[in-house]
């Protein structure tokens, strides 16, 4: 009874948060800027992602930051840089990469950030192309396409990523149709200024058009090849789209998951372990004359009061103490989905009510949200569920995808996992779920080889320095090692901790291709870091090893000094997938250790 109790108090603490996602706020701080510099706004600089911690929690640092405002600026920066032979990274206006794709390393190299560089610079109706500079938002993108008749076909939900980002990243939305749900499929133009011997100035401008073989390198490139100045990209006739939500039985997901992307061309599955539950979503291209005018405005994505969202963060932490029982974190799991299936996920009929399935709108109204950064400053009364500058919501995401000819067999194998004690995943469902994508094969040289189907998994972080433990880690870091181990998954660049980037180089056919374009862009290594050699496979690992590592994913432990033995946490092997080693908290030996 006590448990009980204790387990409604947590889901009466969350419930606010919730409920204040059904409505929109009147106003809402954006998120700061992730670039911040100590001296004149351009010296003795700190840069960070949107979520204010890097996986090592490390503190990225750079002697100066520059915001060029045109591309001749941005060939000065670039020259300034290599003449002086300093590291340089590139940072966006939010930096919503996990990964420290945007640190330089050490404390002398250079940010160049792409926040001014957000115009529209041509539009050719008639060959539907969009020329853009590269730090234009998604959420302008997709509007200037609008207003021109046009749509981009594919795209990412979050629309507070830039275009050069997303490329960057291979970022994508969910579809096997056409060239598929990658941004980059759609590039057909880039200019990108690289470095250059002392002869041409030190920077120069490469412009790639369709058909260039270099072109397959730069539109997914982890930033390592220089700063994108310009993309175009080939657009479609503007278009409707016709959404549905349906919850069903998670028995059959398996054999669903293998066909669902050919019958649905922007359909994706969420995964709710605990409930046993699959939620389909059917969205497919409708004709322009289908009535309806439809908004996406997604719930996680709209500004929250800063007050509930503190609430929300000690009801997370609570439930995330030994003493809590995992009856105590299931019955509070069962909130998040019944709420946001109830207020269709954020989706109305006409921009305010939603009256009913199916939801009908234009691409650009229903493509992607987020709302959050589109407000005007409130002195931090609301923020985005992840700004740094409150102690909200934390969390790690990572994202994998495994190819389409082994998807049954690994969720078979999830679900394996799952049964063997289904209340160890109740965070998962409070988290509401895993998310499954389809992605198509690319022509990308760190593209995706295969048609895949992605899966992006979001959970508890915690504040603390060391990295506390969670409550059943082990089933998390065991779904990770056997996706990226047993059925050879490749890891989203920009999600992800570092264990997930040991040896995924060898995954991609075309790294090699990819390194010798690296090489003539840039053969100083100007805009690469120790990080993205590791990740290259150029030198180094990713992983991070010593006392505590595999608690924040920065190794696989190998040894029980690599969890957390002090509090009961010790080095096993996986339950289904025996070659993984995940760390597991064990009462018994705990005490014996005491």
């Amino acid at each position: 009874m006590a448990a009980t109790m204790q387990a409604h108090h947590f889901a009466i603490l969350l419930l606010p948060v919730l409920l204040t996602t059904t409505s929109r706020l009147a106003g809402g701080s954006p998120p700061p800027d992730p670039v911040s510099c100590a001296v004149d706004g351009t010296s003795d600089c700190t840069v960070t992602n949107t979520y204010g911690s890097f996986p090592d929690r490390a503190i990225c640092r750079a002697a100066n930051a520059t915001f060029p405002t045109t591309e001749a600026e941005l060939v000065a920066a670039v020259a300034s840089a290599a003449a002086a032979r300093r590291k340089v990274k590139v940072a966006t206006s939010h930096s919503h990469s996990f990964t420290k794709l945007a640190c330089p390393g050490g404390r002398d190299g250079t940010i160049i950030s792409t926040a001014r560089l957000n115009r529209t610079v041509a539009v050719d109706v008639s060959r539907r192309l969009l020329t853009v500079e590269s730090g234009m938002l998604l959420r302008d993108l997709v509007k200037v396409a609008a207003d021109a008749g046009m749509a981009l076909p594919h795209s990412p939900y979050w629309y507070g990523l830039t275009v050069g980002g997303m490329l960057a990243t291979g970022a994508h939305g969910s579809s096997l149709w056409g060239k598929g749900s990658a941004v980059h499929e759609y590039v057909v133009g880039i200019r990108i200024v690289t470095p250059a011997p002392a002869s041409q100035g030190f920077a120069v401008v490469r412009e790639l058009n369709a058909g260039d073989p270099d072109l397959d390198a730069v539109k997914v490139s982890l930033g390592v090849l220089g700063v994108i100045s310009q993309v175009t990209l080939e657009l479609q006739p503007q278009f409707k789209r016709s959404v549905t939500f349906v919850t069903r039985d998670d028995k059959d997901m398996p054999a669903q998951l293998a066909v669902w992307g050919g019958l649905h061309e922007f359909g994706d599955v969420a995964w709710l372990p605990w409930q046993g539950k699959a939620i389909y979503r059917e969205d497919n291209r409708v004709a322009v004359s289908t009535p309806g005018n439809g908004l996406n405005d997604y719930l996680s994505f709209r500004s929250r009061p800063t007050s509930d969202l503190l609430t929300a963060r000690t009801a997370e932490e609570r439930l995330e103490e030994k003493e809590t029982t995992d009856m105590d974190r299931c019955l509070a799991a069962q909130y998040p989905a019944a709420i946001f299936e109830l207020q269709a996920y954020g989706f109305t009929n006409d921009g305010a009510f939603f009256t009913g399935y199916p939801v009908v709108g234009f691409q650009h109204r229903i493509q992607a949200s987020g709302t959050c950064i589109d407000d005007h400053d409130d002195a931090l009364l609301s923020a985005c569920t992840w700004d740094p500058r409150i102690r909200g919501l934390f969390f790690y995401q990572s994202g994998f995808s495994v190819s389409m000819s082994k998807v049954p067999a690994f969720v078979a194998d999830m679900q394996r996992l799952r049964d063997l004690d289904p209340r160890a995943f109740c965070r998962m469902d409070a988290m509401l779920g895993v998310l499954m994508r389809y992605v198509k094969a690319s022509s990308a040289y760190l593209g995706k080889a295969e048609d895949s189907l992605d899966f992006d998994v979001t959970y508890y972080r915690s504040y603390s320095g060391d990295g506390a433990p969670r409550a059943h880690a082990d089933v998390y870091d065991e779904l990770e090692q056997m996706a990226l181990t047993k059925y050879g998954a490749v890891p989203h660049w920009g999600k992800n901790r570092n264990f997930a980037f040991d040896g995924a180089i060898a995954k991609y056919p075309k790294a090699a291709e990819f390194r010798k374009v690296k090489d003539r862009y840039d053969p100083e290594g100007i805009f690469s870091s120790e990080w993205s050699d590791q990740v290259l496979g150029i030198m180094g690992s990713p992983n991070v090893v010593g006392a505590g590592c595999a608690i924040e994913g920065l190794c696989v432990c190998s040894d029980d000094s690599h969890c957390a033995p002090e509090q009961g946490y010790f080095c096993r092997p996986g339950k289904v997938y025996t070659e993984a080693r995940v760390c597991r908290f064990e009462r018994a030996r705990l005490v014996d250790e005491l």
